[in-house]
């Protein structure tokens, strides 16, 4: 399936990356999805929201290995830093 959101095409605005993941759970767009929840979590972490951002990243890790996204280990890594997920090995 092609992704509905392409990489350089991540939006700027919480709103719009609301609207992008919306739409991206509709036709869905694991692939876009990781990279959307990825993003989030980015700027969940960026203002100091730890909870947040492991929520986002969380999704951003399911929906990593349900698309096989080479991101898969390193959103691992970042969630078992702040112990919220066991290391895995990929």
């Amino acid at each position: 399936m092609a992704s509905a959101v392409k990489p350089d095409r991540i939006p700027a605005d919480r709103d719009r990356l609301d609207a992008a993941l919306l739409a991206a759970h509709a036709a869905g767009d694991a692939d876009a999805l990781a990279r959307l929840y990825t993003t989030a979590g980015d700027w969940a972490e960026a203002a100091g929201d730890i909870d947040a951002a492991c929520f986002y990243l969380t999704h951003a890790f399911v929906f990593a290995l349900e698309s096989g996204a080479p991101q898969v280990g390193a959103l691992n890594e970042r969630l078992a830093a702040r112990g919220r997920a066991h290391r895995m090995r990929f």
